[in-house]
């Protein structure tokens, strides 16, 4: 089996959880290909020199025929790996050496029992959609997909002006701090976060939702993922935020975006008991209660 990783800076805690996983893909016989800078870090931060079969560097030189990715970090390094990824079509796995972990749902110590699945082929996999951001060619031109979600933000102090239409048809003008178009994976992350709806990953569709409106009476509205929203924002300041996903960009006077689902999905693989419900027990401590 090939196996590609893409990893970031870990704490010390998980030293011997990564040992673990390296030996283990050793065990399998695992052709490792690994990214260069975490093969770098790994070798002069952390002194460990894993057998790998060769590095890449970006999606350009990804290796031919990889079945798996094995994604080490957080959340946002498992963001990062679908930048990676793209429509190559490689499942990605998310070890998680970070925090919440949504993305990277599997533990340090559930490496051996996940991977030992994994080989046996006892694996599920989900395929989710991503949001595809038309700017034109003026913003995030390396990749303009987000898997979570695009936002558009104030710069300064001033509200901004966030004109939308769906499908061609006029929906609203949001004066608000910001707005955001989600996917139904974002719905777990910053538009949760804003008092956006949880939305089941295949649930085909896309949240619209604004940030500090100035119109109270305005909600986030869920609409379906065939749809094309176009948006165009301006600010007193002459300055907008942007972001898709991770990346981040400041935009000066108006801008206008089309956005629509992407041609292509990622493949989330889930092992074990780490499917989308349980992470939502778990993680957000649903059935907590003392009464259950």
């Amino acid at each position: 089996m090939n196996i590609a990783i893409y990893g970031k800076s870990f704490n010390d805690d998980f030293d011997e959880s990564i040992r673990r996983l390296f030996s283990r893909l050793s065990d399998y016989k695992a052709r490792v290909f690994m990214f260069e800078p975490f093969t770098r870090y790994l070798s002069e931060t952390k002194k460990m020199n894993p057998d790998i079969a060769g590095t890449y560097d970006s999606y350009g030189n990804l290796p031919a025929g990889i079945d798996y990715l094995l994604s080490i970090g957080g959340d946002g390094t498992f963001l990062e790996t679908v930048s990676v990824v793209r429509d190559k079509d490689i499942p990605i796995i998310g070890f998680n050496t970070g925090r919440l972990g949504f993305l990277s749902s599997i533990k340090h110590d559930e490496i051996n029992e996940s991977l030992d699945a994994l080989f046996r082929g006892e694996s599920t996999i989900e395929q989710r959609s991503l949001l595809e951001v038309d700017s034109g060619g003026k913003l995030f031109r390396r990749f303009s997909y987000a898997f979570n979600e695009m936002t558009i933000q104030k710069t300064r102090t001033s509200m901004i002006n966030v004109q939308a239409w769906v499908n061609g048809e006029y929906l609203n003008t949001y004066w608000a701090d910001g707005l955001i178009v989600s996917t139904p994976t974002g719905s777990t992350a910053y538009s949760l976060s804003v008092g956006g709806p949880i939305m089941s990953p295949d649930a085909g569709t896309f949240i619209i939702l604004p940030l500090a409106p100035h119109n109270l009476g305005v909600r986030p509205i869920i609409i379906s993922d065939r749809s094309e929203v176009r948006l165009k924002a301006s600010s007193r300041e002459n300055s907008l935020s942007t972001s898709v996903d991770y990346m981040y960009e400041v935009h000066q006077g108006d801008l206008e975006l089309v956005l629509r689902k992407a041609p292509f999905t990622i493949k989330l693989v889930r092992l074990g008991d780490h499917s989308f419900f349980s992470a939502l027990r778990n993680k957000l401590m649903w059935g907590a209660d003392k009464r259950n």
